[in-house]
């Protein structure tokens, strides 16, 4: 973890990155971490929510309430976090694409 005043020089360091070398920030993704470096949809994530969502499902079935409901809250945080993850991904693809030439 970064102290305040390394904190603060980092981030007057990206900003001088930032207005001096748009470009290579465009191309190292505008820092952002959270979003797959393949550029796929997390789909492993989504499948886990499925997952998780039939285990509840049969425990409530067979009368683990509990259980179950141990199981819906993990799916629907798991859930949440593959769309957080995908609209992360959509709104740097949006950012990163290139501007419409105007060549007229």
């Amino acid at each position: 973890m970064l102290s305040k005043e390394d904190s603060r020089r980092l981030a007057q360091l990206e900003r001088q990155l930032r207005r001096d070398d748009p470009d290579f920030c465009a191309r190292m993704g505008g820092g952002n971490f959270s979003v797959s470096p393949t550029g796929f949809p997390p789909l492993p994530l989504f499948i886990l929510s499925a997952l998780v969502t039939a285990v509840a499902i049969v425990l409530a079935v067979v009368g683990w309430w509990i259980v179950a409901s141990i199981a819906t809250a993990w799916a629907a945080v798991t859930t949440g976090a593959a769309a957080h993850r995908l609209r992360r991904r959509r709104e740097v693809r949006s950012w990163q694409r290139p501007a419409p030439r105007s060549d007229g």
